[in-house]
């Protein structure tokens, strides 16, 4: 059901349940209604104010953060494809390096930032700090030109799914480092689209919630990347029952 639809269908309810409670109040004309009706009228207008409030802010969250992860398309179309995605990043409160440069470009408090990347416009990435910020499956596209990327940090982004990664097969000819650590929607089944990053070096896997058996993922994942280092801490070793250690890896075998 859409979003319009469930607002309507909600205001109908709202209206019914007043309605209702407004009826029992003035069926009573004589002696004042008793203090069970009186609650009654108070918590169906409370209760319903407040989920339409939450569901309403709710849409607007999820509208601001779609509108910050847009592709920059305008900025790509007038200044280049490496402007607009530098302008991406520090607009999201990350930081950048350009290839063969020593000192990163970053957000300062309230976002502001130095507009020194301007400078650089046809000069491509080599390493990408977006941890905690906003990211998410929308914003990997204004990444997506950098085919010189080395490293490349999420850590901590609550948007990063098991979508996510598997666009990040775009840099599986440069990229080296990738730490998707504390990444609260990051699954078993999104880290087997990492298989196809072959140059990977160093893999941060640590504190994955949605991971069940740590010690079964971490053996896979060397698996698929053998020359890569793999951290993972955060988790508790503990052994699991067979039939999950079983659902895992089918999971990362069939992927």
């Amino acid at each position: 059901m859409s979003a319009p639809i469930m607002s309507l269908h909600r205001c109908y309810q709202r209206s019914a349940l007043l309605f209702t409670a407004r009826r029992l109040l003035s069926s009573s004309s004589v002696s004042p209604p008793p203090l069970h009706r009186r609650l009654l009228l108070y918590l169906t207008q409370r209760f319903y104010d407040v989920e339409l409030f939450l569901s309403w802010r709710f849409q607007k969250k999820r509208e601001r953060l779609e509108g910050k992860n847009a592709y920059y398309g305008y900025t790509k179309r007038h200044h280049g494809p490496d402007i607009a995605t530098a302008y991406y990043i520090l607009s999201m409160k990350g930081s950048l390096r350009y290839v063969g440069q020593s000192e990163w470009l970053h957000s300062k408090r309230r976002g502001k930032f130095n507009w020194d990347f301007l400078n650089y416009k046809d000069k491509q990435l080599q390493d990408i700090n977006m941890s905690h910020t906003l990211i998410n499956y929308r914003g990997m596209e204004n990444l997506e030109n950098q085919r010189s990327l080395r490293t490349l940090s999420l850590r901590g982004c609550p948007e990063v799914d098991d979508w996510f990664l598997a666009r990040l097969h775009v840099f599986q000819d440069s990229l080296e480092e990738l730490d998707i650590s504390h990444c609260p929607r990051i699954t078993t089944g999104g880290l087997a689209a990492l298989r196809h990053l072959k140059g990977l070096q160093r893999l941060d896997v640590s504190s994955l919630p949605k991971i069940s058996s740590p010690g079964l993922v971490v053996i896979l994942l060397e698996e698929m990347l053998p020359q890569c280092q793999i951290t993972a801490t955060g988790y508790d070793y503990m052994l699991r029952q067979e039939g999950e250690h079983e659902a895992e890896e089918h999971v990362l075998g069939q992927r």
